[in-house]
């Protein structure tokens, strides 16, 4: 288990919403919030997790170097039907490393693999329903758009699998998840703009991602 890193800014941190998020089939959850889209989990799954599975992705182990590709920081609520901020919950994240290559022996080019890159993180959320890691920018390669998988767990007890995608792509539209969600309103939901990082490192890039389950978890 590595550290879980803190996170870098206020601001950061508890900006405002990201936008509506809908469903699939847009079914509201309220007057503001609809159910984020599920997506299913792909063969990509890490084969085994690293042994470092904190929240920060471009350190392995407090190596001092860092993964390659464009450090992000992306971070989000996890909110029910109401919009309640869901404390506990488990997030965790995994992703292909800046050469397409995912930490999974399936990986089609995982010879050329970021060693540095930790590929899986978690982050269990505290009572106002905040996540945050530390990434990298998420690259396509063959037959995907650029895209960051999530899973959501409370209490052992699977809650969600979605994916984040890049806001504005045009590959977006050519990608077969992506372009499965027919509501133009949920394909927005699925997406973040990863724009500079305001108070933050040159160069480092933040996305906003709010998550709203269709279970309302016991607090």
């Amino acid at each position: 288990m590595g550290r879980t890193v803190l996170i870098p800014t206020r601001r950061l941190f508890l900006g405002s919403l990201g936008g509506s998020i809908v469903a699939a089939s847009g079914v509201r959850a309220s007057d503001n919030l609809v159910i984020t889209p599920k997506h299913t989990e792909g063969p990509f799954y890490p084969t085994k997790l690293p042994v470092d599975t904190d929240n920060d992705l471009i350190r392995v182990n407090d190596s001092k170097a860092a993964a390659l590709g464009t450090v992000s920081h992306v971070s989000g609520r996890v909110l029910d039907l109401k919009g309640t901020p869901i404390r506990n919950a488990v997030v965790e994240i995994w992703q292909c490393d800046n050469n397409g290559a995912y930490l999974h022996q399936g990986s089609s080019n995982g010879d050329k693999r970021d060693t540095g890159f930790q590929g899986f993180g978690r982050f269990t959320t505290a009572s106002n329903g905040e996540y945050y890691f530390r990434t990298i920018k998420p690259v396509p390669y063959p037959g995907r758009t650029p895209h960051i998988h999530f899973k959501i767990t409370r209490s052992g007890k699977e809650l969600l699998t979605t994916q984040l995608f890049i806001r504005g792509l045009p590959q977006n539209d050519r990608d077969g998840i992506f372009r499965a969600v027919r509501d133009e309103r949920a394909r927005m939901a699925m997406t973040a703009e990863f724009t500079p990082m305001k108070d933050g490192p040159p160069g480092e890039l933040a996305a906003r991602f709010d998550i709203v389950l269709g279970v309302s978890p016991e607090a």
